[in-house]
This record gives C-alpha cells, sequence and structure tokens, in this order.
C-alpha cells in the first residue's frame, strides 16, 4: 500500500515538474509572473502659479510688494535626468490578446533648478514691528529632485507574432519630490508628493538565443501631476492656516519617460493544473 502511495506521489510530481518544464520552455513575452529592471531618460515640464493678496493699504507690516498673480502660461520649468527601477506583473495570454497588472518602481536624478532670479521673501512675524528690508530672506535659487515614483498599471495588448508583444497601459503613478530653496538668510526644503494618472505603450521581445523566457522591453510613460497647492515651504506645518495666509500657491506639471529594460517570467499559475 505504501509502494502505491509513493508511485501516485512520484507520479504527480513529475507532471508537475512536467507541466511547469512546458511553460518554462514556452513563455510568451509579458506572460504569467515576472520581474524586471529598466533603466531610462526623463523629460517634463513644471509649471507654478502664485497668487498673492500683496501690502495692504494703510497697515505696517514686513510685506513690501503689491500683490497680483504669477504663472507660466507658455512652457514651463524643465524637469530632466536618468531613472532606473523594477516592474514586477502577472500576465495573461489569451490567443493573440493580452491582459496583465505590473507594478513599478523608480528613482533617479531628474530634477530642475532655477538661478539668477532674486525673490525677496518677507522675514516674518518675528520682525513684523521693524519690518527691516535687512531681515528680509532673499531666494537666490531653486530646485526640485525627484526622489522616487511608484505605482500600479492595468495592461492590455496583442501578439504580433508569437514572440512579440504591443501593449498600452494605463493606471496612477505617485512621486515625492524635494524642494531646496537657497536665500541669503537661510535655507529652506521641504519634501512634497505629486501624483495623478499615467499612460504608456510598450513593445516587447523574447531572446530566444539567450533564455526562451528572458525578454526585451522598450516603451514610453507619460504621468499627468495633476495640480497640487503648495503651502509653507521650510514650515513646521505646510498645513497651517497661519502659512497660507495672504497668498495661494499651487504647482502643476508633468513628465514623460523613455525606458528599456529586461523581464523575465518564471511562472504561471495554468502550470498547477
Amino acid at each position: 500500500m505504501k509502494k502505491v502511495k509513493l508511485i501516485i506521489a512520484a507520479v504527480a510530481m513529475l507532471g508537475l515538474v512536467s507541466s511547469s518544464a512546458v511553460y518554462a520552455d514556452g513563455f510568451a513575452p509579458g506572460e504569467g509572473l515576472y520581474v524586471g529592471a529598466f533603466a531610462g531618460v526623463e523629460t517634463g515640464l513644471v509649471q507654478p502659479k502664485v497668487t498673492t493678496n500683496g501690502a495692504i493699504a494703510g497697515a505696517t507690516n514686513d510685506n513690501l510688494h503689491e500683490g497680483g498673480t504669477w504663472e507660466i502660461n507658455d512652457g514651463g520649468l524643465g524637469l530632466q535626468g536618468i531613472v532606473g527601477g523594477g516592474w514586477i506583473g502577472y500576465g495573461y495570454k489569451m490567443g493573440d490578446l493580452y491582459a496583465g497588472l505590473e507594478g513599478e518602481m523608480s528613482a533617479g536624478d531628474v530634477e530642475f533648478k532655477v538661478s539668477g532670479t532674486e525673490v525677496e521673501l518677507g522675514c516674518g512675524a518675528g520682525c513684523a514691528s521693524t519690518a527691516s528690508a535687512t531681515e528680509d530672506n532673499t531666494l537666490t535659487s531653486v530646485a526640485a529632485k525627484k526622489e522616487w515614483t511608484g505605482g500600479m498599471f492595468g495592461r492590455l495588448g496583442y501578439y504580433l507574432n508569437p514572440n512579440t508583444l504591443l501593449a498600452l497601459k494605463g493606471g496612477i503613478l505617485v512621486s515625492k519630490f524635494e524642494v531646496t530653496l537657497v536665500g541669503t538668510d537661510n535655507n529652506l526644503s521641504e519634501d512634497f508628493y505629486g501624483g495623478g494618472p499615467s499612460f504608456g505603450a510598450s513593445i516587447e521581445s523574447t531572446l530566444v538565443a539567450i533564455d526562451p523566457n528572458l525578454s526585451l522591453r522598450m516603451g514610453t510613460v507619460y504621468t499627468d501631476y495633476l495640480t497640487a497647492s503648495v503651502y509653507g515651504i521650510g514650515g513646521n506645518d505646510p498645513t497651517n492656516a497661519a502659512n497660507r495666509s495672504g497668498h495661494n500657491s499651487e504647482v502643476t506639471g508633468s513628465a514623460l519617460s523613455a525606458r528599456i529594460g529586461l523581464t523575465y517570467s518564471f511562472f504561471d499559475v495554468n502550470s498547477l493544473f
């Protein structure tokens, strides 16, 4: 009886291994559970808009300028840099059609920097009684660096041939930005998070000569960072109403990245049945 059980178990294990081997030799690009890594370049635009009340007529305060709205309507501040990261996902091949889910994380040195234009800030409530111009902080440069980006996508595609997948994807990406301002009196910094809808397209081909499970992917991803309010850079509490008094600051932006990478498929749930 024990021998019969051992034979059954051995046959079952052999069938499982054989099934897995079949899939290991026959994964199409993006099929099954896969991981990958990529590198690329990224460019983008950041468009700030600031509305301020300015000085109040007849009042004694340290606001030295008239109110108004300043914004960039044509173009913007350029983001550029190199990115690198990884993918993990699962895809299902349905004849010539494809559907899947994918997550990604990336980091790099994508940033913009503006210098040479001085922006004068009031020194705040601490010197409101003196309103001394020498105590005001004059900004000499502003820089923003994107530290990381992460998100999830849904993917739909079409197999041009058994070894080539053309796919579109849509989802949401969120990025962390570190903003640094260099001033004559002191330097300010703050972390901000921006996110929004993201869309991409890619073409992926199996590198059969190297490994039937290894694929080369080339693609591009566009992200719209929508509009975010920015208050109190360098303050203890960026959401404090006192930091928002007298002005309304917001920023919009978008980014486009082109990347090339490798993916490796190694498991399919169908191999279990």
